[in-house]
């Protein structure tokens, strides 16, 4: 993998497309508005009319329930489609989206399938999290070999917008992507649900419980990320021998908590390559 990049300075972007304009199509489309993207120049086809309601009452998106010529203006198409309607919804806006490049935030379909289905190579799949919904998400990218170094900066710019990404080389590493930070919030808010839990167990009250365990997490991720120093060695300092800490740690070790989140992940990572196989070409 490459160096985590960080957000940078925005290139001028084109009119872009949304296919699907759910929650992470949202979170894009709010961050590109924040950051200057005309709401004229942003197309979405949803075909939920709640949905519809809400990109229009959010951000003044009049969304379309289905692909037309509107999408022929779109410089950039963004796949926020589920894997399992992917390509029916390319056969649906394929003849409107020749000239454009792909972007795909669906989890799983491969670029192989999607470059068939959609009868172009100019191909870009990231891997986002939801995170992404209040500027702080992690996404990975990859692109297919005809995709440009201007294409990639355009696309740097969409997923800026939502907090960091960093690019990987192979398309292969996205599964392994999918499990650790596409589905990792997941991870965390379980762990955020047995703290609460066991804190309300020891005598504190929900709200209480919640607002440590939440602020916990905040605070130690947050020295994670400015330390040069490996999250083993940042445990071990507030690890000391006989304490609370090591009572806690021996106690998950006991109980095969680190074996067992591992094989969670790979089980994550596996469904990951399942969907492309079950829903790709």
């Amino acid at each position: 993998m490459t160096t985590p990049a960080a957000p940078s300075t925005p290139c001028t972007l084109p009119t872009i497309a949304f296919i699907g304009g759910g929650n992470m199509a949202s979170a894009i489309i709010g961050g590109l508005i924040h950051q200057g993207q005309p709401a004229s120049q942003i197309e979405v086809v949803e075909p939920w009319a709640e949905a519809r309601e809400a990109l229009r009452k959010n951000y003044g998106i009049e969304a379309q329930a289905e692909a037309g010529t509107a999408l022929q203006r779109a410089g950039i198409v963004v796949w926020a489609v589920k894997p399992q309607t992917f390509k029916d919804a390319a056969a649906q806006a394929k003849a409107h989206t020749q000239a454009a490049l792909h972007l795909s935030v669906a989890a799983g379909i491969r670029s192989d399938s999607i470059a068939q289905w959609l009868g172009s190579e100019r191909v870009v799949r990231t891997m986002p999290n939801t995170p992404a919904l209040v500027g702080k998400g992690m996404s990975a990218l990859y692109a297919r070999p005809t995709v440009t170094a201007a294409e990639r900066q355009s696309v740097e710019a969409i997923m800026a917008s939502t907090g960091e990404f960093l690019w990987v080389e192979s398309e292969k590493q996205l599964d392994a992507v999918t499990a650790l930070s596409g589905s990792g919030p997941a991870y965390v808010f379980y762990f955020l649900e047995a703290m609460t839990r066991a804190g309300v167990g020891m005598g504190l009250s929900e709200q209480q419980a919640h607002q440590l365990a939440v602020g916990t997490f905040v605070g130690a991720s947050e020295l994670a990320r400015r330390s040069d120093e490996p999250p083993a060695v940042l445990r071990q300092r507030v690890t000391s021998k006989g304490g609370t800490t090591y009572a806690a740690l021996q106690s998950m070790e006991a109980d095969g908590v680190g074996a067992a989140f591992e094989r969670a992940m790979q089980a994550a990572c596996q469904r990951a390559d399942e969907l492309g196989n079950e829903f790709g070409a």
